[in-house]
């Protein structure tokens, strides 16, 4: 792998990325396949954060008319990845199933398949005892549900690293522990980043930075709204094969590991966490009325990185000179208390399991936009910079395609798939800023 932590960066290069989780690790590959010079930086470690802690889920029920027509390319893209990159990605293509725990719910699930169907994913609505067909031993509170047969899921670490591991093969160079601090721009346009460890220059830089590319963003001169919003995922101790269908549910989600863990997680009320610090205030108007529709899933908590985020923006802190320091190899804590409803939630589901015991819990921050859609193009009157973020808690499925897109759009001048609907100016960004100029 070209991992290159200690020696010189690479500082000619056709396109920069900064992330390296599974979208900018996707980018890397595919661009560097193409035979563009490609350099990527990430401030820790590879596939650290929300990459590798997400649910695997890859599908392409319940995605809006912005998405789908992506998740129908993907869901080609992950089908091949394994024997592509020469990896055991843990790939199954065992369906996924969205369950309507009451009657209330089946309209939300009939408006899902229509979706599904008008662009020709097979999908069908399951009654209760077709569920239980589908997944012997099923029991607990629903009516039915929705099921994708080619819907599938995936291992998020080993998928991430063999992105990554692959793009190296392919001459892409990438640095872990290498913090974007800065841009480098000429005439207006974005030519470069600088780092602790130099200047890498490139033609596009690409922001694939996650949580944290909001404040990247600002550093030249962009407006991006954006939150993080902290969600909690546990592991069951080792159980015998229960399905290989990933099911969506409100008082619970699942999928069982090749190893024979469950990962458990929940979408139902106070199923994530809100964490406020000062980038809570910036925005507001255009994220109130996500919030008001979504306030039940959301606990709202005031303390201490509210407090530390205020320390950080005092003058003459370290932050203000190393922005990103306080941000490497995150371990967010997790919420006991969701997970334990998870564990309830699911031992309900199969009562003959009797007690579960969870084995392992975490968090990650999900990156999240006001419409819930990425933001993915070039941004008009700041030439070389590129997003590719904003994924609201849809990035580990959409990664494959979407460095698929991008490198077909940067290498020929326009993707395969519509993307006008995730551009940057939907959001109606404020005045460009001074960023650090060269040349």
């Amino acid at each position: 792998m070209n991992l290159h932590p200690h020696r010189p960066l690479r500082r000619d290069n056709d396109v920069v990325i900064v992330g390296g989780g599974i979208a900018g690790c996707a980018a890397a590959y595919y661009l560097a396949r193409r035979g563009l010079k490609v350099t990527l930086l990430e401030k820790g470690r590879l596939a650290w954060e929300q990459s590798s802690r997400n649910w695997g889920f890859v599908r392409q029920q319940r995605r809006g008319p912005v998405e789908t027509p992506v998740m129908v390319l993907g869901n080609r893209l992950w089908r091949e990845l394994s024997a592509e990159l020469a990896a055991d990605i843990e790939w199954v293509q065992g369906g996924g199933l969205s369950l309507a725990k009451t009657a209330a719910e089946l309209p939300e699930l009939e408006a899902a398949l229509a979706e599904c169907l008008r662009h020709g994913i097979e999908t069908r609505l399951l009654s209760r005892k077709e569920v239980q067909a589908l997944i012997p031993g099923m029991e607990g509170e629903f009516v039915g549900g929705l099921y994708t047969p080619s819907d599938g899921k995936a291992h998020p670490l080993k998928s991430t690293l063999a992105l990554a591991e692959a793009a190296g093969r392919h001459g892409a160079e990438l640095h872990p522990y290498t913090p974007v601090e800065g841009f480098l721009t000429r005439g207006g346009a974005v030519v470069g980043v600088s780092t602790p460890r130099g200047e890498v220059q490139g033609g596009t830089v690409i922001c694939a930075a996650g949580v944290f590319s909001r404040k990247l963003a600002r550093m030249a001169g962009l407006s991006l709204p954006q939150r993080g919003v902290r969600a909690s995922v546990a592991a069951t101790v080792p159980l015998a094969p229960l399905t290989p269908v990933c099911l969506f549910g409100k008082d619970v989600c699942f999928r069982q590991m090749n190893s024979g863990h469950v990962y458990l997680a929940r979408t139902n009320v106070g199923s994530a966490d809100f964490d406020v610090t000062l980038e809570a205030f910036h925005n507001i108007g255009l994220f109130l009325p996500v919030f008001l529709k979504n306030r039940d899933l959301l606990r709202i908590n005031i303390g201490k990185p509210l407090w530390d985020d205020i320390l950080r923006a005092l003058p003459g802190s370290r932050a203000r000179r190393h922005p990103f320091d306080h941000a490497i190899d995150l371990e967010p804590p997790p919420n006991r208390e969701t997970l334990e409803a998870c564990r309830r939630a699911f031992m309900a589901h199969f009562p003959r399991l009797g007690a579960v015991a969870l084995e392992e819990c975490w968090a990650g921050i999900i990156d999240s936009t006001p419409d819930l859609l990425p933001v993915v193009g070039p941004v008009q009157g700041r030439p070389g910079f590129f997003f590719m973020t904003g994924f609201s808690g849809h990035g580990f499925a959409m990664g494959p395609p979407m460095g698929y897109l991008v490198a077909e759009w940067l290498a020929e001048g326009k993707p395969s798939v519509e993307l006008s609907g995730m551009r940057f100016e939907r959001f109606r960004a404020g005045a460009l800023g001074a960023a650090k100029r060269v040349g």
